[in-house]
């Protein structure tokens, strides 16, 4: 019941679920002055004309290409009721019953309404919204500052998916009193002091406040669309321009702007993170913690302050074209005087996203040297498309940085590479079938099936192996889309060993991004309309099998709390169903059999027991079950106590879902990673004992 910023949450559905995309176009520059072409939705009356073009477009392109080959009718009409309440109001903490009832009325009309073009349900449901969140504001920052009596003995629902929405406004106002005294319970366990407790919820409450109020009429068009076209599947969407413009470069790992991450802080615009290598990095001025008070261009327009600003618009004026000029206003931390640096933009490669890797010593050979371990962190599938659709020469791309990281592990007589997918939800199709290419001579990669039913085998054509020895893909539910058809693929061809999770996230979807602007207005469109990222196809592997809903299982099962929350496709609203087709010839390489994986597990399972982290962590995985479990959290502080002294169940997905440890560096050496070391080694040796083992 912690509230979370709706910036968290929407980075949080990108991380599980990735993107696996057939096609994309090429990202579109942002304009400038954001905030003044998009209106708030609290200042209009009715939705902007050309929301009724994107409304048409989307609804014909999902009725003509999905791959449910569905249409709007009245069963989907209720879906996407429930879906967009869910995205407006996600813990039931704004609006009564009272007006979901009165919203009730529209359930089965929305398909209809759609036809017309006419979004007018959106405008009355988040309206609504906000006046409940006006009326409750005050109250909440009364709860705030109110007394707290830590020795009543009551609860809290822990689920909002079993709470109903309040009956009434005094209802609602003791949920809150709950929620913030739950906040309190929460911090103290962390040791924080009330006082210094009080300040943040303060900030939190107002920075959520002014983030949901200044709502433009784009992010609520794709709330709702997103909303409705999603009772389709979970993973067809409507993307507005500044979203779309973001997924581009998350997939092509490239950002025009100044290279600096910004955090809202109470109405304030925080710098968070200088990237290294941009150009904030170089010019060496602005620094994390620094606020960014105002900010001007370079054609002499005064500067605009970003005082109460929604931080995705101060993002959108410092972002640009390379080579451009922009002016910050910046207050250094722990300075009042303001400053003005100019920064000239630059394209900055996200080097953080990209393949890493290093080479590790681990373990003893018979003739006393160690083994070398060749460790890849692989994020995404990345692929640089406007690059690719420009036929550019030298292109940022997976496969490309793979070889040659491969190549590097040949020179170093590097023994056995672990590839590490345990966060990659997804990228690029093409990307996945080129990087599988590297470990295979040739063969069939993937099996796609479109919506006229048609199965077409995906192959890799490129009959060269870039790595022959031992590969241990480490994989989580965490892994999605592409991840899974490398995984699979691997797995397939018995070249490789899986170890990590029970089993993936089990995307078996293929979406392609179709940018609407040239949809509408032909090639040379220049104003952003937005992308549909649209299910075009299922996937299966090469023996047939689809990962959709039971993604791939793992050869060596290690136990890990991502593998306990609920993070898979089945989790998800609407996923399609699970289905398989017929299997696709295509050599075994044999590197992998039953008794090898037999053995292997017990070895590593005999280990694990003896390792005082990992019984450690075994307990607090039943202890985190548990939690899951119970519909109550209890608000009596030594009852509070006592369960979090087990563990915080929030807390901890939160921070398994952050990875900040695993973000930072190649290889986190800890007891779970060091795990899949010694299991890479145990495989090299039962190879070598089996005469399997392969050498460059």
């Amino acid at each position: 019941m912690q509230i979370r910023s709706v910036e968290h949450r929407k980075a949080s559905r990108l991380l599980l679920l990735g993107a696996l995309c057939s096609s994309a176009l090429a990202p579109m520059s942002l304009h400038s002055s954001w905030a003044q072409e998009f209106p708030r939705v609290s200042a209009v009356q009715e939705q902007p004309a050309d929301n009724r073009l994107i409304i048409r477009s989307v609804r014909n392109l999902v009725e003509e290409g999905h791959i449910s080959q569905s249409k709007f009718n009245d069963e989907l009409s209720k879906r996407g009721f429930e879906l967009f309440l869910k995205q407006v109001d996600p813990l039931k903490s704004y609006l009564l019953q009272s007006d979901v009832d009165e919203f009730r009325p529209s359930e089965a009309q929305l398909d209809d309404m759609l036809a017309k073009n006419n979004i007018s349900f959106a405008y009355t449901v988040y309206k609504r919204y906000l006046q409940r969140l006006n009326e409750m504001m005050p109250i909440i920052h009364e709860q705030i500052d109110a007394p707290q009596d830590y020795s009543i003995e009551e609860s809290i629902e822990n689920d909002a998916k079993n709470m109903k929405y309040a009956a009434s406004m005094d209802e609602l106002k003791d949920r809150w009193r709950k929620t913030i005294k739950l906040n309190f319970l929460s911090a103290r366990a962390d040791g924080d002091k009330d006082e210094d407790t009080r300040e943040k919820l303060h900030k939190r409450y107002r920075t959520y406040y002014k983030t949901r109020s200044q709502t433009d009429v784009y992010e609520l068009l794709e709330m709702y669309l997103t909303a409705l076209t999603s009772s389709l599947d979970p993973h067809t969407n409507y993307m507005a321009p500044r979203e779309k413009d973001n997924f581009d470069m998350h997939i092509s790992l490239k950002l025009k702007g100044i290279g600096a991450t910004l955090r809202p802080d109470d109405g304030s615009t925080i710098v968070d993170k200088v990237v290294p290598g941009g150009a904030a990095d170089k010019d060496g001025r602005l620094k994390e913690g620094d606020e960014i008070v105002a900010v001007q261009q370079e054609d002499g327009s005064p500067a605009v302050e970003t005082l109460d600003m929604k931080i995705d618009d101060v993002v959108s004026m410092i972002r640009g074209e390379a080579g451009t000029k922009v002016k910050l206003h910046v207050k250094p931390k722990g300075e009042s005087a303001r400053k003005i640096y100019e920064i000239t933009r630059a394209v900055i490669k996200l080097e953080d996203s990209a393949a890493q890797s290093i080479i590790l010593d681990r373990g003893q050979k018979g003739d006393g040297s160690p083994y070398r371990i060749g460790f890849i962190k692989l994020p995404s599938f990345y692929l640089d498309m406007e690059g690719a659709r420009s036929n550019k020469e030298d292109y940022r791309r997976t496969s490309k940085d793979l070889e040659a990281i491969l190549k590097t592990f040949n020179e170093s007589n590097v023994d056995v590479c672990v590839l590490d997918l345990s966060r990659n939800g997804g990228g690029s199709l093409p990307e996945a079938i080129a990087a599988t290419g590297l470990f295979i001579d040739y063969g069939p990669v993937v099996q796609v099936k479109d919506p006229n039913g048609r199965v077409i085998p995906m192959n890799d054509d490129n009959r060269t192996i870039t790595w022959r020895g031992p590969l241990v893909v480490k994989t989580s539910q965490l892994s999605a889309s592409a991840s899974e058809i490398f995984a699979g693929a691997i797995q397939d061809y018995e070249r490789g060993l899986i170890v990590g999770d029970p089993k993936t996230h089990g995307k078996g979807t293929v979406q392609t991004l179709l940018d609407l602007a040239p949809a509408l207005f032909g090639a040379g469109a220049t104003k952003p309309l937005g992308a549909l990222k649209l299910t075009i196809q299922q996937f299966y592997l090469p023996d047939g099998r689809s990962t959709q809903l039971e993604g791939v299982g793992a050869d060596v099962v290690l136990p890990s709390m991502t593998a306990e929350m609920d993070l898979s496709e089945s989790d998800l609203d609407y996923p399609l169903p699970m289905d398989s087709v017929r299997a696709q010839p295509h050599k075994d390489y044999m590197m992998v059999t039953s008794s090898m994986k037999a053995q292997l597990q017990q070895q590593s399972t005999d280990r694990i027991a003896k390792n005082d982290e990992f019984v450690k962590m075994l307990s607090q995985i039943e202890a985190y079950r548990k939690q899951k479990s119970e519909k109550l959290i209890p608000l009596k502080e030594s009852e509070y106590m006592a369960r979090r002294k087990e563990l915080s169940a929030e807390k901890e997905e939160e921070k398994q879902l952050d990875g900040k440890a695993e973000r930072d560096k190649v290889f986190t050496s800890d007891f779970y990673n060091e795990e899949i070391l010694n299991i890479a080694i145990d495989y090299v040796k039962s190879l070598q004992s089996e005469n399997k083992l392969v050498t460059k």
